[in-house]
């Protein structure tokens, strides 16, 4: 179980509370949607579930382990486990789908590595098992720059799964695909939770939440105002986070 109690976040200089008191919880293998209006504080409470963020205050447990205790960013040990997805994930156009998966971000992996590429034979078999799983084996030796959007998200999904990802925090990742490859990227997404037991959170439209997602979270300047498991919302609930 990962538990969040009172999940806080200033800016501007400590003068605005982004996020506002957030206490959830859920469990391994749920795909969550969250959904609200622009500037809801979306982005941020990803970025602060996936310890890219410092939290102003709040408690953050995994398996009754602290990660974070009265606010803090958590140990290099957490932030391992989590990805985090952008919107435009940050390959390196130059190099290879496969060299991309293997070296991972700054901060993944040796500065060494980083820029020879050199490998061991166990990842480099690791980062082709994951290709192949997503239908990207024959892409292996394309360089990023030439691939598709919905080809590089799911790089980028390969790439945090090889580096020990257990947690997946994705923002939008299907903004400005076309239909077809913004069903695969979700479904690849849903399959990690359901047959993995991945833990996915993710920034979406509400009719692909409704979708794809077994709980949807309703955010409201910085609130969490709804947290609803198994159905669509209602109008009612549509409303209460301005989505109609």
């Amino acid at each position: 179980m990962i538990k969040v109690d009172h999940l806080t976040k200033m800016v501007d200089g400590n003068k605005k509370e982004a996020l506002r008191g957030i206490s959830v919880q859920f469990e391994p293998g749920e795909m969550i949607g969250v959904v609200g209006p622009s500037g809801s504080g979306k982005s941020l409470l990803l970025r602060c579930l996936a310890l890219r963020e410092k939290w102003s205050a709040g408690e953050y447990t995994w398996e009754d382990k602290m990660v974070i205790r009265g606010g803090g960013k958590g140990s290099q040990k957490y932030r391992s486990q989590c990805a985090y997805l952008e919107q435009n994930p940050s390959l390196y156009p130059d190099k290879t789908a496969l060299k991309n998966v293997l070296i991972g971000q700054a901060g993944q992996t040796s500065a060494l590595r980083r820029v020879t590429g050199m490998v061991r034979s166990d990842d480099y078999m690791g980062a082709m098992d994951e290709l192949e799983k997503f239908g990207l084996l024959d892409k292996a030796h394309v360089k990023a720059g030439k691939l598709s959007g919905g080809e590089r998200q799911r790089v980028a999904i390969c790439r945090a799964l090889v580096h020990g990802a257990n947690f997946i925090a994705a923002d939008e990742p299907v903004v400005g695909l076309d239909p077809h490859s913004a069903e695969r990227v979700l479904n690849t997404l849903r399959s990690l939770c359901a047959e993995q037991g991945k833990t996915v959170v993710a920034a979406l439209p509400i009719e692909l939440a409704e979708r794809y997602c077994t709980r949807i979270w309703g955010l409201e300047e910085g609130k969490l105002k709804l947290d609803v498991t198994g159905r669509r919302l209602t109008a009612a609930e549509k409303r209460s986070v301005d989505l109609v």
